[in-house]
């Protein structure tokens, strides 16, 4: 498969709002002896992108300093040592950096074929959502069929995935969003409660209704829920940060952790070895992927974009103006 030499793509030009992101042109990237090249379908747009545009969230050593961290697409090179991929295999992957752009470099690990049924530019929306929350809430927090799940910005990327990889796996799902359009649509994809956080008190009702609370609960806004979901947890419930939206500093009685044997626990997976992502991606593979192909979890998408729009991308992201995904696609000259 041929492959020019340069490509778009889109760089932070320097720390600031979503106008330092400009399209440029640069080198396609130089594959290792363990990765690919990917020719991108699309990119998914994600919060720790705002957060390295911001100047916030640097990109790790050896990694391309562009944003996007997941991308759909065709392999169109393939390293020395792999053997696991062909030129030409359609596959979805998460990345250390580099997604926005017409090609990215991606461990061979990391990828992970098409799921039947899914079409390949929604399958960016699948890499960096599935491996956060299969990691955080099946590694991490032990969810077990039969347990209860609080899920908060539930209309979210992140959340709208939560909701369908927690009732497919037989779990009760309650989450908290921000208006009566996110409530609902959770509801539509199977969350069994919505509680608009703006108008109700999600500590009472979740304890009054949920036999003294949940049993694990995913939050990316921190803040004062960090209190708050020490008080919404079962005996041996189980407290997974991924994000603080609201900032990590808050004053805490931890007594509840002793009295209720809590576990809270958090995690990033950018800098993760590539041993971990390698791990996850098997388990995505043979469990979650069954479930996307028969119909019990399909990625919420928002909104696809042309790669050169994503200052708006990013815009409606910090506005909070969205429903699941947005992705970025790259438009042929």
């Amino acid at each position: 498969m041929n492959t020019p030499q340069s490509m778009r793509c889109i760089e932070i030009k320097n720390p600031g709002g979503p106008e330092v992101l400009v399209e440029t042109s640069r080198p396609v990237p130089t594959i290792g002896d363990n990765q690919v090249l990917i020719k991108v379908a699309a990119a998914g747009v994600n919060r720790p992108d705002v957060f390295q545009r911001l100047g916030q969230y640097p990109a790790p050593e050896g990694a391309s300093d562009l944003p996007g961290l997941e991308v759909s697409g065709v392999i169109t090179s393939v390293g020395r040592n792999v053997d696991t991929w062909k030129i030409g295999d359609q596959v979805c992957s998460l990345l250390t950096g580099g997604g926005y752009a017409e090609y990215a470099a991606a461990d061979a690990v990391a990828c992970m074929p098409m799921p039947a049924g899914l079409n390949l530019v929604d399958a960016a929306a699948l890499p960096e959502t599935v491996f956060t929350v299969w990691y955080n809430l099946f590694d991490r927090c032990r969810l077990m069929p039969g347990e209860s799940l609080l899920v908060h910005g539930g209309a979210s990327g992140i959340g709208t995935t939560a909701i369908q990889m927690a009732k497919a796996h037989g779990c009760e799902v309650i989450v908290t969003a921000g208006s009566k359009e996110k409530c609902n649509a959770c509801l539509e994809i199977g969350a069994d409660l919505a509680i608009n956080y703006r108008e109700q008190d999600f500590v009472s009702i979740i304890r009054d209704r949920a036999e003294k609370g949940v049993d694990v609960i995913l939050d990316m806004v921190g803040g004062d829920y960090i209190a708050k979901n020490l008080k919404c947890l079962r005996q041996d419930g189980r407290l997974a940060f991924i994000a603080f939206l609201q900032g990590s500093m808050s004053e805490v009685d931890f007594m509840p952790l002793m009295l209720k044997r809590l576990t809270v626990t958090g995690s990033t997976l950018r800098t993760r070895p590539t041993s971990v992502k390698a791990t996850i991606a098997r388990s995505v593979i043979e469990t979650v992927w069954p479930w996307v192909e028969n119909g019990q979890f399909r990625p919420k998408i928002e909104r696809i974009l042309p790669l050169a729009e994503a200052s708006e991308a990013h815009q409606t992201m910090e506005n909070s103006g969205h429903i699941g995904k947005i992705l970025l696609a790259p438009q042929e000259k």
